[in-house]
C-alpha cells in the first residue's frame, strides 16, 4: 500500500489563489489568511507611519511597507510570508515582487486566529531567516513582545502604555496607546 503523500506547496500555488485570497507558506505548508479587523489596520497604519516617519526625518535609507508586501524568506520556493509591517535596509533586496531574504525589522499583529503563528512559527522562521528585531503585537492582551537576534538575544515583554525602544534604532521609541489615542 503506498504511502500518503502529504501536500507540498511553492510560491507559484500562492500565485494562483483566487482573488481576494491571501495565504502564507511555510517550509511547503499553506497558511490561509483571515481578513483583519479595524483595530488591526488602526495598528498597522499608525506603527507604519510612525516608523516611516522617524526613517525620513533621519534621513535613512531604510523603507517601510506594509501588508500586503511579499517576502520570500528564505528565497526558496517554499517559503512566502506577509508580515504586517517590514521594515527592509538593504535595498538589493527589493524587486518589484517585493523582498528576496529577511527583512531587519518586522512586526506582526495578533489576530485570534493567527496567535500561533505569530508567536511560534513565525518566530522560528524570522529568527533563522536573519530578522534582526522581531515584535509580535497583541491588541486583544494590550502587549507587546520583542525580540532581538542580534549580537545578543534578547525579549522583553510591554503593554500598550508602555515605551517600547527599538533595538535598531537606538533613539526611537513607540507608546502604543499614543499612537491609538488611549491616553
Amino acid at each position: 500500500m503506498p504511502l500518503l503523500q502529504e501536500d507540498f506547496y511553492t510560491i507559484d500555488d500562492i500565485y494562483t489563489l483566487p482573488d481576494g485570497k491571501r495565504a502564507e507558506l511555510i517550509d511547503g505548508e499553506m497558511y490561509m489568511m483571515a481578513p483583519p479587523n479595524r483595530i488591526h489596520q488602526k495598528i498597522l497604519m499608525e506603527l507604519s507611519a510612525t516608523i516611516r516617519d522617524y526613517i525620513r526625518g533621519k534621513s535613512g535609507s531604510c523603507e517601510v511597507y506594509p501588508a500586503p508586501f511579499a517576502v520570500f524568506l528564505n528565497k526558496d520556493n517554499k517559503n512566502y510570508v506577509e508580515p504586517d509591517i517590514s521594515v527592509i535596509c538593504d535595498k538589493n533586496k527589493l524587486t518589484d515582487k517585493g523582498c528576496n531574504g529577511a527583512p531587519d525589522w518586522v512586526i506582526e499583529i495578533v489576530s485570534p486566529s493567527s496567535q500561533s503563528m505569530d508567536y511560534l512559527t513565525k518566530l522560528f522562521k524570522y529568527r533563522s531567516a536573519g530578522v534582526r528585531e522581531y515584535w509580535v503585537v497583541n491588541p486583544m492582551k494590550k502587549t507587546v513582545l520583542t525580540y532581538l537576534f542580534e549580537k545578543k538575544e534578547d525579549s522583553n515583554q510591554y503593554v500598550f502604555s508602555d515605551r517600547i525602544n527599538s533595538q535598531i534604532y537606538e533613539d526611537f521609541s513607540i507608546c502604543i496607546s499614543e499612537l491609538l489615542n488611549e491616553s
